[in-house]
């Protein structure tokens, strides 16, 4: 039955994430917001509140932090993977040539959010546990605000991404047959269809977790990941078939931007023992790091354009991201050996 239901998930997911990506499409065409900023911030805080749902339960009712830092530093690495899997899918070259440099802008930011919860987690349980009256820690707070200047700074540079990037083409014609009212209204009912399911996974992952042996800083990292990370994995290939490349990168971006300034507050507040990151294992360190080199492949293949880049299936790039994604699971599995 466990099986059964998490294929009746992934049927919703799929269904409802291609139509999020369609009405997502559609609104940055009718309001002018473009691409980029669609999905940096609109569908990756929709895709990522799986996460904010399976972490909520894991520390408020199963009180396992390492199932949620877990789950949101795998997310991390498997949204970083997404992008290897839009290179697959896209013909025309490395799909990092093509992009803006909104989305570096976005990348910059989502890396510096990781290597702050790193070093938190580093301190907390070296230095001091940094707790604001024994509850929260101070880290909480202080990525929340770096979260929320991010956003800050991507809808200022709104209008510089709009005007470099050659993905975001001005099409007024696709979507005329429908008012912004009713898009918004599909919109909405495909989110909610996308949350429900996508948290239900994170539960069936939970159930999944308990016959693998494995500890909670493996499990989280790599199958509650995998099953709260589905709802990117679908929004962003449905972005890309949309031709919106922006879109389908930057909803997996603003998603570890989302998983690290809002999620991990969110966690904090929920976990009444103490300041979370000073019970979760240094495990985690380990993956953030993996996840922060994965985030400098991407910004160097953002950046660095040169008019040869060998390509026979995939790009460099995409090899060094799962070639790294390849040696952290490792790392992780013989560390979470039992």
């Amino acid at each position: 039955m466990v099986w059964v239901k998490f294929a009746i998930c992934l049927a919703i997911i799929l269904v409802a994430g291609t139509k999020l990506s369609k009405y997502g499409d559609a609104i940055a065409e009718k309001t002018g917001l473009g691409r980029i900023w669609v999905g940096v911030v609109l569908l990756a805080a929709i895709t990522s509140l799986p996460e904010l749902a399976t972490g909520i339960s894991s520390v408020a009712l199963v009180g396992k932090p390492d199932l949620t830092l877990g789950d949101l530093f795998g997310s991390n690495l498997i949204n970083l993977v997404v992008i290897a899997i839009i290179d697959v899918f896209y013909t025309r070259g490395p799909v990092l040539h093509y992009l803006g440099t909104g989305i570096v802008l976005a990348a910059i930011l989502s890396t510096l959010l990781i290597a702050v919860a790193a070093t938190s987690i580093y301190v907390a349980q070296n230095v001091a546990s940094l707790g604001i009256f024994g509850y929260i820690g101070l880290y909480s707070p202080i990525l929340f605000c770096l979260y929320l200047l991010a956003q800050y700074m991507l809808i200022r540079f709104r209008p510089a991404q709009q005007s470099q990037s050659p993905t975001e083409s001005p099409v007024t014609a696709v979507y005329d047959g429908i008012s912004l009212n009713k898009v918004s209204a599909f919109f909405a009912i495909a989110a909610l269809a996308t949350i429900g399911a996508g948290t239900w996974l994170g539960f069936i992952g939970n159930e999944l977790s308990e016959v693998t042996g494995l500890n909670t800083s493996f499990i989280g990292t790599l199958f509650l990941a995998i099953c709260t990370s589905a709802p990117e994995i679908v929004v962003s290939i449905t972005a890309l078939r949309l031709g919106a490349l922006d879109m389908a990168v930057g909803n997996v971006i603003g998603s570890n931007l989302f998983n690290m300034g809002v999620i991990i507050f969110v966690d904090d507040l929920f976990y009444t023992t103490g300041p979370i990151l000073s019970y979760v294992s240094p495990d985690h360190i380990g993956t953030a790091l993996f996840a922060i080199l994965m985030s400098c492949v991407v910004i160097v293949g953002l950046i660095f354009r040169p008019r040869f880049w060998p390509r026979i299936w995939v790009g460099l790039d995409t090899a060094a991201l799962i070639l790294l994604y390849s040696v952290a699971i490792g790392a992780l599995y013989l560390l979470g050996r039992p």
